[in-house]
């Protein structure tokens, strides 16, 4: 760990730590990839004199966002189909698409992604999609944290394996590259239960308990899938998957729309997270999943943008909005999924999704993961409740930093990870692609 020390200061620290403090005039200190100390700015001050020093302003200091599933090389589709039943989008515009992905086309598209992502305050991200060793390599030149697995099918070829032994071969050439990595960590990601068979999925599950990665799925996206799955194997989508091994504490699950009291006791048992995706499953008209009674019998949630093609964006921020929202328009109580629980769900229950508990608050000991945003602007003023106005007010433009294990990646305008003009014009060019 580097010797040298660096004191960032501004109105307002939100920590996240159990107690939930917010420290008035707060500064904290980062020492290599780590966080020494959280406090107020005039002790922190005297105590680390020969710091150097980053004076924020009129802004908050709080934890990176941690967007718990999403496909980010799906920027390339952004907007390419929109106003379609989840089927229809996937099967008459998605997947035709996604079969003419190349490596060079994925890591254009994630690079794309964890540039918005870090312009809007995310500092970590939980992906799956195909290629996924070019969202390796991305994720790695610019410094975001993530977890990140190929997503796959029962329909070999794919764009990435040509069958079920070269997926094996991915899977174990990932974890030999990615082993011990500061901030990338490989999962295992079968698509669906209604994409692949029994067979697969026990392999699947066995592969990530083989490599040590995590295992994860969409799953109860929709009252379709249930209906299907009720008539394919003769159980709902949460038993299905508990009858084949597959629920383990190390299993995260996607979206987790259509599950009832039952499903969620499995869940629960088995200590497997879910991942929420509000505005995506909006979109989609998927539905709305049950998080307050997940949470309520301790089934971690935590929140996800989804891919940029059925969002469309990747701000968590705006995502926390939206969360708080629905759910109280879906129960008719205004109480409903509060503000508070937001936050925790895109900041603590992020770092319980991605198996690192060193992340999702700002304490002493925990990385230096974390934004600033500013509080000038007309919308973020005045501040009688300083997470109302992150939650409510945000949009993802006021952030004005973002550091991840200690290195800034995004600063006042400027990203210092990437030359993003050229991954605009990038971007632009490719864009021909999806009219192909």
């Amino acid at each position: 760990m580097s010797d040298s020390q660096t004191l960032y200061a501004a109105d307002y620290l939100i920590t996240q730590n159990d107690a939930r403090d917010i420290i008035e005039q707060a500064a904290l200190v980062v020492q290599g990839n780590r966080i020494v100390s959280v406090g107020h700015r005039d002790l922190l001050e005297v105590m680390f004199p020969d710091a150097a020093q980053v004076q924020l302003g009129k802004a908050v200091i709080m934890p990176g966002l941690i967007n718990a599933h999403t496909h980010v090389s799906m920027s390339l589709l952004r907007g390419y189909s929109d106003d379609k039943t989840l089927m229809d989008w996937l099967q008459q515009d998605i997947f035709p698409q996604e079969a003419k992905l190349s490596p060079e086309l994925v890591e254009l598209g994630a690079r794309f992604s964890m540039a918005e992502m870090l312009r809007t305050g995310t500092t970590a991200f939980f992906d799956m999609y195909m290629h996924e060793r070019s969202v390796f390599r991305a994720a790695d030149e610019m410094g975001l944290r993530g977890v990140l697995g190929e997503n796959i099918t029962q329909y070999f070829p794919t764009v990435s394996c040509r069958d079920e032994e070269a997926y094996a071969e991915l899977v174990r050439s990932l974890a030999d590259e990615w082993r011990n990595h500061p901030r990338l960590r490989q999962a295992v990601l079968p698509h669906a239960p209604y994409t692949t068979n029994p067979a697969l999925l026990r392999r699947c599950r066995e592969l990530a308990t083989e490599t040590g990665a995590l295992f994860g799925m969409h799953l109860a996206e929709t009252k379709s899938e249930t209906a299907a799955c009720l008539k394919e194997h003769g159980l709902r989508p949460v038993p299905y998957c508990e009858s084949l091994g597959l629920l383990q504490a190390d299993s995260v699950f996607f979206h987790c729309v259509e599950v009832d009291a039952h499903d969620i006791t499995i869940l629960a048992e088995h200590r497997c997270c879910a991942v929420h995706n509000p505005a995506s499953n909006m979109k989609l008209a998927s539905g709305v999943a049950p998080v307050e009674a997940m949470l309520r019998n301790r089934v971690p949630v935590a929140l996800g943008t989804d891919g940029p093609a059925s969002n469309n964006a990747q701000n968590m921020l705006r995502e926390m909005y939206v969360a708080a929202l629905l759910h109280k328009v879906d129960a008719l109580n205004p109480t409903a999924c509060p503000a508070q629980l937001v936050l925790d769900m895109a900041t603590r229950h992020g770092s319980e999704v991605l198996h690192d508990p060193l992340i999702g608050t700002l304490e002493p000991g925990m990385k230096a993961d974390f934004i600033a945003l500013s509080l000038e602007e007309p919308h973020m003023q005045p501040v009688h409740n300083i997470v109302s106005n992150v939650v409510y007010a945000a949009t993802g433009m006021e952030n004005k930093l973002t550091v991840v294990d200690g290195r800034e990646l995004y600063r006042e305008g400027r990203f210092l990870c990437c030359d993003y003009e050229a991954l605009c014009a990038e971007m632009r060019q490719a864009q021909a692609w999806a009219r192909r």
